[in-house]
């Protein structure tokens, strides 16, 4: 049996009936492998139309990215448009700008449709150290703003502070479309969705072969399969070598988060007064928010490669002190490590192997809203009309080079230059 991780997340979750272990053959019209947000999002679209689905998650809902995450609603990607269309051209950056929105709002949609409990607050704000870093999300907030997101609002040092009483900022940029969540009970809200319009979902069903045989997938776990004409690979960085084709186009980067003691309201209000969310702006973030029991989530800290530290505290605690220094000595009640899926190009990976094998990973940090879209992608890719799911698909990828062996090296190194040039401040 496969638990979740010992997170401030699992110790508040909704109750979940736990799902049953898949022990025979099905049948099925779509074969969805991982229930995260990727799996859920597609099942959940597709149900939706009518299509008979099968989940196969190899611990329990919401057991990797998607409920371990700092429940962040961040809109885009991981790159900003201007690099998206100065790296593939226009009519891409286009496709992705009108989509990039889409994410949080299925989300929001997705709550109010199926009344999912999961502690939902508007807003999120980015930090900046520096007066570079404030360049940036001016530019940023322009070339967004130019695309149609009409709900960023830049902020001076005074007018981050009615948002963020910390003085180490010198502004930054709130997104009023953004937002934050409880991450694990937005996951069980959506699979409970998922099961009232008929879809099926079996928990401690690792799956171990996925191929092609007479037109159908067949997908086979250590006790039973599951046959339909389409399968989906929404893994990320948990699907452990499964399909071969997918391992090396992304790398698991392990994140860290705690979670303070309950510092009641007026504490919590007196570090954040709007309750909004933040995250800084330097190439290795920093990002916090506040809880629905008033604790303070912090998070920030990556290990190239998915490997947990040997202390999260250690890693976690000077950054925090740093922000909210009042806080230096508080109590940590949870901290855990969760890995994300990195790609080369910091854009999330969706494509086909063969006519009937969909996959999409990589969300590079930016999994909350792009796994929202991506299920709707491939729904309706599915159904027929794969127009938008191709804009993403039809863009470049590569492995990561060095191979396996160097691949984390080589990564730390540019990470460590970035990281330098944050700190100088050019």
């Amino acid at each position: 049996m496969i638990n979740h991780v010992a997170s401030y997340y699992a110790a508040t979750a909704n109750l979940s009936m736990p799902r049953p272990t898949l022990t025979s053959s099905l049948e099925a019209d779509v074969c969805v492998i991982g229930a995260g947000y990727t799996g859920l999002s597609t099942a959940l679209h597709l149900v939706e139309r009518g299509y008979k689905v099968v989940v196969l998650e190899a611990a329990k809902i919401g057991w990797g990215a998607s409920g371990r995450n700092g429940g962040q609603i961040v809109n885009g990607y991981s790159r900003d448009l201007q690099n998206i269309e100065g790296r593939y051209g226009k009519k891409a950056a286009q496709a992705l700008g009108e989509m990039s929105l889409e994410g949080a709002n299925i989300i929001r949609e997705r709550i109010k449709t199926y009344n999912i409990a999961c502690d939902y607050r508007p807003t999120n704000v980015f930090a900046a150290f520096t007066g570079k870093q404030m360049r940036e999300l001016e530019h940023m907030s322009a070339h967004w703003a130019s695309r149609g997101h009409d709900g960023l609002e830049m902020l001076d040092k005074e007018g981050l502070r009615e948002h963020v009483k910390a003085d180490c900022y010198v502004g930054g940029l709130m997104d009023h479309h953004g937002g934050h969540i409880h991450p694990l009970n937005l996951a069980l809200g959506e699979a409970d969705a998922i099961q009232s319009l008929g879809g099926l979902i079996f928990e401690q069903s690792a799956v171990t072969s996925v191929k092609t045989e007479n037109g159908k997938a067949i997908v086979k776990t250590a006790k039973g399969e599951v046959r339909a004409p389409v399968a989906v690979a929404c893994g990320n960085a948990y699907l452990n070598g499964v399909i071969p084709f997918l391992t090396d186009k992304v790398m698991p980067v392990s994140t860290q988060i705690v979670t303070t003691e309950v510092l009641g309201e007026n504490k919590i209000r007196d570090l954040l007064p709007t309750l909004t969310a933040v995250e800084d702006t330097n190439y290795v973030l920093d990002y916090y928010r506040p809880t629905a029991d008033h604790r303070l989530l912090f998070g920030g800290g990556i290990v190239y490669g998915g490997a947990e530290p040997a202390d999260i505290e250690a890693r976690l605690r000077p950054n925090l002190a740093k922000v909210f220094p009042s806080l230096r000595n508080v109590r940590f009640d949870y901290l855990w490590s969760g890995n994300f899926a990195l790609t080369l190009t910091r854009i999330p990976h969706f494509g086909r192997i063969g006519s009937n094998i969909y996959f999409a990973h990589g969300c590079s940090g930016h999994g909350v809203t792009s796994t929202h879209l991506g299920g709707r992608l491939i729904a309706e890719a599915i159904h027929g009309d794969a127009t938008r799911f191709d804009a993403f698909a039809n863009l470049p990828y590569y492995p990561f080079p060095g191979g396996r062996a160097l691949r984390v090296p080589i990564t730390v190194a540019g990470a460590w230059w970035y990281g330098l040039r944050d700190r100088l401040g050019v």
